[in-house]
């Protein structure tokens, strides 16, 4: 079977002459889950974990996409839930319509401090930023 390119779930795919008897036969498309893409509409959505300091300072990172990884450069004060676009590398579209985008969305998480230099390093951002570091 030929699955045609931009193909979404829901859509079919007709087999003519294929069912018991001679009659057409239709194949519903839904997509497999995926472990590190989730689909909306035509857009991919891929969550990338980052460091507290990525997200404060900035950085250059590496994110699979489905043509391949790509430099995705993450902008300094970065907060969780942060979602960077990448235009055209999501589905394909048909008929005309654009490939659909990759939304990377930022988790910011800590590492844990397994060593006593990690620990005091978590220290010092503690007495670097105080009791109000939640503030907006």
């Amino acid at each position: 079977v030929r699955i045609p390119k931009g193909i979404r779930p829901g859509q079919a795919i007709r087999l003519g002459g294929q069912a018991p008897g001679g009659g057409d036969l239709l194949l519903e498309i839904e997509y497999a889950a995926h472990p590190r893409f989730e689909v909306d509409e035509r857009n991919i959505i891929h969550v990338l974990a980052v460091a507290p300091w990525e997200a404060a300072l900035g950085a250059t990172l590496s994110v699979p996409t489905l043509g391949g990884p790509v430099e995705l450069k993450i902008p300094p004060d970065s907060e969780a839930g942060r979602k960077l676009r990448l235009r055209g590398r999501g589905l394909p579209g048909t008929g005309g319509a654009p490939a659909g985008d990759q939304i990377v969305e930022l988790e910011v998480l800590a590492p844990k401090a397994h060593t006593d230099s990690e620990r005091d390093a978590y220290r010092r951002l503690r007495d670097a930023f105080g009791d109000d570091w939640r503030r907006i």
